[in-house]
């Protein structure tokens, strides 16, 4: 359900998968968590942090987010567990710039690379109106949409069709489920960044957060109705 309308509002909840629920059928796309982040605070004020990857199945290979430079072992192998080489991949979306999330792209040369409002193909650069808040569609049912906040030009990735609705793979958008005590900690704009999660939860019913399991969104909408006022005859 979409809540929508100036009269109505939703009252959200958020419940969190298993580390078992990390496969998420559709039609065309399969929806597949090939590693769930962390982000780890350390004594010395330092924190360990790794970014959920995310892989689409279906009539393209799309991967979203491709972890750090570490994890390209780890990449490798689990492509070619799912099948595939990292050759197979056609689209590659990197929902931020920061290093835990796009710390492989040199795997994939051939594909198209979203990274943020960026769009290639080899060395040319295509134009997309993501930087003016435009969608920009992979085809009918997977787009990428802009979700600023996090940093300027934070993008995610939208999904229709799944068994579960729709669904986000949000990168940073959301550090996890239960995370409303610490996104502001690492947002550039928090302001932007509240916009862009309050709509996320209005329109997705399954959120794929860069640090964390992935989360359902469970929407009940509640209409507001004028209480009768008191008329005083003159």
């Amino acid at each position: 359900m979409e809540c929508k309308g100036k009269s109505d509002a939703c009252k959200v909840k958020r419940s969190e998968f298993s580390d078992k629920e990390l496969d998420i059928e559709g039609q065309p796309y399969r929806l597949s968590v090939l590693k769930v982040g962390y982000c780890i605070p350390q004594p010395d004020g330092s924190f360990r942090a790794d970014g959920t990857i995310s892989l689409l199945t279906g009539p393209k290979t799309i991967l979203v987010d491709t972890g750090g430079p570490w994890d390209r072992d780890f990449l490798v192998k689990s492509l070619r567990d799912k099948g595939l080489e990292p050759g197979d991949v056609s689209v590659v979306v990197g929902t931020h710039g920061h290093s835990d999330h796009v710390g492989n792209l040199g795997l994939f040369p051939g594909a198209t690379v979203v990274v943020g409002c960026d769009i290639s193909v080899g060395d040319r650069y295509l134009p997309n109106r993501l930087a003016e808040g435009r969608p920009y569609p992979i085809d009918e049912h997977v787009s990428v949409v802009p979700t600023p906040g996090h940093t300027g030009r934070d993008v995610s990735v939208l999904v229709k069709g799944t068994t579960m609705g729709t669904v986000l793979v949000a990168g940073d958008l959301f550090e996890r489920c239960a995370d409303d005590d610490s996104w502001r900690d690492l947002s550039e704009n928090p302001v932007v960044q509240e916009a862009s999660r309050q709509l996320a939860l209005r329109t997705s019913d399954v959120i794929i957060p860069g640090h964390g399991l992935p989360f359902r969104v469970h929407r009940e909408e509640v209409h507001w109705r004028s209480e009768p006022t008191d008329t005083v005859d003159i």
